[in-house]
C-alpha cells in the first residue's frame, strides 16, 4: 500500500479544523500500522507522518523507558537529547504523572530540558503497554502556545492506535 503525506497545510485556527486534521491523521496512521507489529518501524512511520503533516512543529518523536530513564527512539527533527531521567523535564514528568502534558511556554516549565533552543512550546503524551507507561511521544514547536487540549486529545487518539500494535515481549 502506498501512502503520501498531504501537501495541504492544515489550519489549526479552530477546534473543528484541528479535529479534522486529527481525523485525517488517524486514517493515514491506521493504514501505516495495518498488519505491522514492529515497534521501531511503527514509531518511525508515526513520527514521520506527524512531523510532515502537522503545522508548526520542529520536532516529533519517541522516548522509551529503560529503567529510570527515557532513551531516544525514532524521531524527526534536529538531533535530540539521548537520555532523560524519569521525572525530569516535560518528558520525564509525563512518565511520572502518566498523563499528557501541554506546555504553552517551555521557558516557564520548571526543569525544562532544552534540546533545541528554538523550541517554545511542547506536548508530551505517554505511551502505554500492558497498563504501564513504556515511553512518550514528544512534540516541540518554535511557536509559543502551539498546543492545546484539542491537540492533546488528538495526539492521544493517534497514540492509542500505536498502542494497539504493541505486543507483549
Amino acid at each position: 500500500m502506498t501512502f503520501t503525506i498531504s501537501d495541504a497545510a492544515y489550519s489549526t485556527d479552530t477546534p473543528a479544523a484541528k479535529q479534522a486534521m486529527y481525523a485525517d491523521l488517524r486514517s493515514q496512521l491506521q493504514g501505516l500500522l495495518a498488519g505491522e507489529r514492529d515497534l521501531i518501524a511503527n514509531t518511525a512511520n508515526f513520527s514521520s507522518l506527524v512531523f510532515n503533516t502537522m503545522p508548526g512543529l520542529n520536532w516529533a518523536g519517541f522516548y522509551f523507558l529503560q529503567g529510570d530513564e527515557l532513551v531516544l527512539g525514532p524521531f524527526q527533527g534536529k538531533p535530540a537529547c539521548i537520555r532523560i531521567k524519569k521525572g525530569r523535564g516535560v518528558c520525564g514528568s509525563t512518565v511520572v504523572e502518566g498523563k499528557s502534558i501541554v506546555v504553552p511556554d517551555v521557558h516557564a516549565f520548571p526543569g525544562h530540558i532544552a534540546c533545541d533552543v528554538n523550541s517554545r512550546s511542547e506536548l508530551v503524551v505517554p505511551v502505554f503497554a500492558q497498563g504501564q507507561v513504556m515511553g512518550v511521544f514528544d512534540l516541540d514547536s518554535p511557536l509559543p502556545n502551539r498546543f492545546d487540549e484539542v491537540d492533546a486529545e488528538g495526539v492521544e487518539s493517534l497514540v492509542k492506535l500505536l498502542e494497539a500494535t504493541i505486543v507483549a515481549a
